[in-house]
């Protein structure tokens, strides 16, 4: 029985050594190339998949996701029926999140936009400094992501704020849920982190409305899914100065059309869906231990709900 992999061809022979390192007996198998469909246990894939394609594999166990997020295969069809998904929870891939969201508040907060703009017009400037404990960071989602980026700047000082949709209970944070929850938080958050999973119900949540309820000045920094954010409704939020700067490092769609306004934006901050980049070797024994276990018929690491979406 074989494993198939499934994404860039530059990353796909690192895939297959990396897999090989934790288990020399694997047979895998790099997309398209599977050879015949009965030998699939397992198929490991990221966002170019083809999720029918996968339906073409009788003896298909077990699907993975080749990162933290599984939007991209619960999109229709969706992933063949009563085939278990298993998404990522890996180490390095929270804290290079966690150092890129590091990264773009220190970035706001220590106002290196202004400084930036100062050095190109040749002003030399002093301004007025900012104070740590008076700047609220919240976060749009409290999952692995977002609970490992909190206690990092909960570290540095920062009061934390985290909104999810249920209750939830992080050290040092401040928690709230549901609708009135989100404007509550909203309405106190100087900076605004968004690393929630995209679901039907968060698709879009970055609107006007939200954006409004924010001090103005505030900051946005998106390193969840592109979808989360209305483009236009952000784009009037800079320009009218209720948003002062916003860092996103996903687009809908991507790559982002060369075009779209926030390529020369002179307030937004991006990278190429770059903040958190799952090393195959980190990765790899995960992997092979939830294959391990669907072959004997034991319970998952990291499986999905498909009812939560995420």
């Amino acid at each position: 029985m074989a494993v198939l992999l499934s994404t860039k061809p530059a990353a796909m022979a690192m895939w297959r050594d990396a897999l090989l390192a934790v288990d020399p007996a694997l047979e895998i198998r790099m997309f398209p190339e599977s050879g015949d469909p009965a030998d699939i246990e397992a198929a490991v894939v990221w966002t170019a998949h083809d999720m029918a394609e996968l339906r073409r594999y009788p003896n298909l166990r077990l699907i993975v996701s080749m990162g933290a997020g599984v939007d991209h295969l619960l999109r229709p069809p969706g992933p063949p029926p009563g085939i278990p998904v298993a998404r990522l929870v890996d180490r390095m891939l929270t804290t290079q999140m966690g150092e890129w969201v590091l990264l773009n508040v220190l970035r706001f907060h220590r106002q290196d936009l202004d400084y930036r703009a100062q050095q190109r017009d040749g002003i030399w400037n002093e301004l007025p400094a900012p104070v740590t404990a008076e700047t609220p960071v919240g976060f749009l989602g409290l999952g692995e992501l977002g609970s490992h980026a909190a206690g990092l700047l909960r570290g540095l000082g920062f009061p934390v704020l985290g909104w999810s949709r249920r209750p939830k209970q992080v050290a040092g944070v401040e928690s709230f849920h549901g609708a009135d929850g989100l404007a509550q938080m909203a309405a106190r958050s100087r900076i605004l982190v968004c690393l929630l999973p995209l679901t039907p119900e968060t698709r879009g949540i970055v609107d006007a409305r939200l954006l409004g309820l924010l001090p103005r000045g505030a900051f946005l920094i998106n390193g969840a899914r592109g979808q989360h954010v209305v483009d236009a409704d952000l784009l009037a939020a800079l320009d009218s100065g209720q948003v002062a700067a916003a860092a996103l490092d996903v687009f809908s769609p991507e790559p982002l059309p060369a075009e779209h306004p926030y390529w020369t934006h002179p307030r937004v901050v991006m990278t190429p869906h770059a903040a958190s980049i799952t090393i195959p070797a980190s990765a790899a024994p995960q992997v092979v231990e939830n294959l391990t276990r669907a072959r004997a018929g034991e319970s998952l690491l990291n499986l999905v709900d498909f009812s939560a979406g995420y």
